[in-house]
């Protein structure tokens, strides 16, 4: 195995998308350096310590968070005189992500109180009031035409749908939840499924319209979901609740295709090897050696 040399390092480090460049924080500083020779290809500065990195889907922009102000700075690795800065002033950022076009820029600001979609194209701004989530309830087509986000007001759960073009909002429905966890399109972004609360087993499946496909409960006492995901190609939903089942469900009558148990001790096979590295000081056996009569009867000059 080979390595490099050490670099400095003071915050996040992140690989780009294409695998071309990783982007180095040393306290305010970005470092960009090419993967294979790990030159420095460029080199911005923030106006504070950098707390997270993230790179655009194509690579061209990356995305810096400073915690210690309320606000987030975009840098172009082709435009390296294109500058950046958002901020949010009183109503601070919460969290910051990238749209799937890799020109738009969502932030959360502080408890909740809106979400902003800023351009980078056209520097103009969109705004969404009283998102439900900081770094979540928010989802995107896989063609990245349209997002889902997951709104509160009222004491009542809803979803916005939102057109990735134009930003309008393309339509709002009310969900059956208590207090909804997170949000889903399904890969072949026919369905959005939701979730409620670990206080309440309930996963819900809507269509884009906001028609309610169906709802599926396994029990209903005791904590409920845990986390939920769809299979690759949207074919099955895997449902993971907190009585450690891995429930699977099928996306043409969403009826229960097979279910698997989490045991709490799990079996290795017979046949795995397993290898244990021990740090022991070096011992020297020094029994085998000795000393010749020519050697003890020498003479030192």
């Amino acid at each position: 195995m080979e390595f490099t040399e050490a670099y400095k390092q003071t915050g996040p480090c992140c690989f780009s998308p294409n695998a071309r460049y990783i982007a180095v924080a040393v306290d305010y500083r970005l470092m960009i350096r090419d993967t294979l020779s790990f030159k420095v290809v460029q080199l911005f500065s923030c106006l504070d310590k950098i707390s997270y990195i993230e790179w655009a889907l194509d690579s061209e922009y990356i995305l810096c968070g400073l915690y210690k102000r309320p606000m987030r700075q975009a840098w172009s690795l082709t435009q390296p005189e294109w500058t950046c800065k958002i901020d949010e002033g009183p109503a601070g950022i919460a969290y910051a992500r990238w749209s799937p076009d890799s020109r738009h820029i969502l932030t959360t600001s502080e408890f909740q109180l809106r979400l902003t979609v800023w351009s980078l194209v056209n520097t103009a701004c969109v705004h969404v009031q009283w998102p439900k989530h900081g770094s979540k309830g928010v989802s995107f087509t896989k063609d990245g035409k349209f997002a889902a986000i997951c709104t509160r007001r009222d004491c009542k759960d809803y979803i916005n749908l939102l057109s990735c073009h134009s930003w309008e909002i393309m339509g709002v429905f009310a969900v059956d939840t208590l207090d909804m966890t997170d949000i889903q399109w399904s890969p072949d972004d026919s369905a959005i499924v939701i979730w409620d609360s670990p206080l309440e087993y309930k996963v819900l499946i809507y269509s884009p319209d906001g028609r309610c496909l169906f709802k599926y409960q396994a029990y209903e006492s005791g904590l409920g979901v845990k986390s939920v995901s769809w299979s690759p190609y949207g074919q099955f939903l895997a449902v993971g609740s907190y009585d450690q089942m891995l429930r699977v469900l099928n996306h043409l009558t969403w009826k229960t295709f097979a279910e698997f148990m989490h045991l709490s001790t799990v079996r290795a096979p017979c046949c795995a090897a397993v290898f244990k590295e021990v740090d022991e000081p070096l011992q020297l056996d020094m029994s085998g050696l000795c000393l010749d009569d020519d050697f003890m009867g020498g003479s030192v000059y």
